[in-house]
């Protein structure tokens, strides 16, 4: 299990545990995660699980492909650094401790 925090835009942290092979999405969406509503399912063609990534990890991620670019210009107050859809994420050891901030809102 990867452990993911996930950060509400109130402040309130959810510490979960996330089986690898996920995406960030799923565990969101599998622990009940307010604020991630991921209408599309994961297929990336919305952007509604929007999250802002600690700066300590942007580094760290997989680069973003051109469609999540694509997707991320219709999501709630992009930060051209820090967002992503937490639909192209999957969870490996490696990205076990990350830290995800949720936008105010989803569109």
């Amino acid at each position: 299990m990867v452990k993911i925090t996930y950060i509400e835009f109130d402040g309130t942290e959810h510490v979960v545990d996330v089986p690898a092979g996920l995406t960030v999405m799923e565990g969101a969406r599998d622990n009940g995660i307010k604020g991630i509503e991921a209408d599309c399912g994961g297929a990336c063609a919305c952007s509604t699980c929007h999250v802002y990534v600690d700066d300590a990890w942007v580094g760290k991620l997989p680069a973003k492909d051109p469609m999540e670019e694509d997707m991320l210009d219709f999501a709630y107050e992009p930060d051209p650094k820090r967002s992503r859809l937490t639909c192209q994420i999957k969870v490996t050891p490696e990205i076990d401790g990350l830290v995800v901030r949720l936008p105010e809102r989803q569109i």
